[in-house]
């Protein structure tokens, strides 16, 4: 994630924290300011945050780690002021390894909270949590506390959260993925209304989550339509067979032209007829403004971009390709340049598959009312 400030490392997964985490920081100390807490109960809150961010930092590990069981590797996990994001390089296929996955997350804030329990069961004493959560109480008491509350807003049964991928991978294992997607992400955007409703007249704080929540749960249920769509479909049936690719030793005025004679926004470049990497068109453009049209490809050529295989699932091209961040990418068959996956093209293809089912549809109906 951009304007991202990476932490370390934990087993080749990249912690990393974004810039508008201070925010939740400047808002900790205002807020003690405002309750008229001097300068160590601000510092106090303040590490508070931290340790709740720390236990954020777990949960995700636990998701991460987990789906590693599975060889599903995590890219990173990146905190953000509403909590932590793992990104996955994909979703797990089977439902009980999402149920797993999904719940190894609050069952790490389960752990975190039973020892601090236990700790001040045996060192001190548990507060009620109102008591605990005022700004003045116990940090072992407040961080047991906040613990408890991350483990119920997780297994609320809605996307973004870990309850709706609880109630998906439950209602996968009876009926198709994409219909317990929808139904699971109804049931999220149903609470996200209620929780609207109810913020307007108690906490606008609650507002913002049934935002959060109802767009999370619009995201996956679209997400998991273009799964469904693209099931059983391979790259070779969305590549782009014509195309044009450039060599490595003509210039990029040469490549502009090709970029004006044509749709092609992003080309392979070859060696010899060997692929050696691909000429994206911002990085054309701005070559272009800082060394002209005089400059040789081969000194923009990106060298270490994906590649993908003709019969490989488009599904897990697709995700690949936009982990990545590219716009297209070459298909290779036994080291041999042979087609060229675009968005643009896997979005057609998702456009005539649309419009062929929806004739379908409506061929079917026709043959129904033509026998009444």
């Amino acid at each position: 994630m951009r304007w991202s400030l990476q932490l370390g490392r934990v087993r080749g997964i990249k912690i990393q924290v974004h810039w508008t985490f201070l925010i939740l920081i400047v808002w900790i100390v205002m807020m003690h300011a405002s309750q008229g807490a001097n300068a160590l109960e601000v510092a106090e809150g303040v590490a508070l945050v931290l340790a709740v961010f720390g236990c954020v930092v777990l949960h995700e590990l636990g998701h991460a780690l987990t789906a590693q069981r599975y060889e599903i590797q995590t890219k990173d996990i990146t905190l953000l002021p509403i909590g932590g994001v793992a990104r996955l390089e994909r979703l797990p296929e089977k439902p009980i390894e999402e149920f797993w996955v999904a719940v190894a997350g609050p069952a790490v804030n389960v752990v975190i909270a039973v020892v601090l329990g236990v700790g001040l069961a045996v060192f001190g004493s548990i507060e009620p949590m109102r008591a605990a959560l005022d700004v003045r109480a116990g940090f072992i008491g407040q961080l047991m506390w906040i613990n408890v509350l991350l483990v119920l807003f997780n297994l609320l049964p809605a996307f973004p959260m870990d309850g709706g991928r609880i109630l998906r991978s439950l209602l996968a294992t009876r009926i198709d993925y994409a219909r317990a997607t929808a139904i699971a992400a109804s049931v999220g955007q149903m609470m996200a209304i209620a929780f609207g409703l109810v913020g307007l007249f108690t906490n606008p704080f609650l507002v913002f989550i049934a935002i959060f929540v109802y767009l999370g749960a619009q995201a996956e249920a679209e997400h998991a339509q273009t799964q469904s769509a693209l099931s059983g479909v391979l790259v070779r049936d969305a590549m782009l067979t014509e195309f044009h690719v450039l060599s490595s030793g003509q210039s990029l005025g040469h490549a502009a032209h090709e970029l004006l004679a044509g749709s092609q926004q992003d080309f392979p470049v070859i060696d010899e007829d060997r692929l050696i990497g691909m000429l994206f068109r911002p990085a054309l453009v701005a070559a272009l403004k800082k060394r002209g049209s005089d400059t040789p490809i081969s000194t923009v050529v990106r060298t270490d971009c994906l590649t993908v295989h003709p019969d490989e699932a488009l599904a897990v091209a697709l995700t690949r390709l936009r982990t990545a961040g590219c716009a297209s990418v070459p298909v290779l068959e036994a080291g041999r340049l042979v087609g060229l996956l675009t968005l643009e093209n896997v979005g057609e293809l998702m456009m005539v598959q649309s419009a062929l089912s929806r004739r379908d549809e409506r061929g079917a109906l026709a043959e129904i009312f033509a026998t009444d």
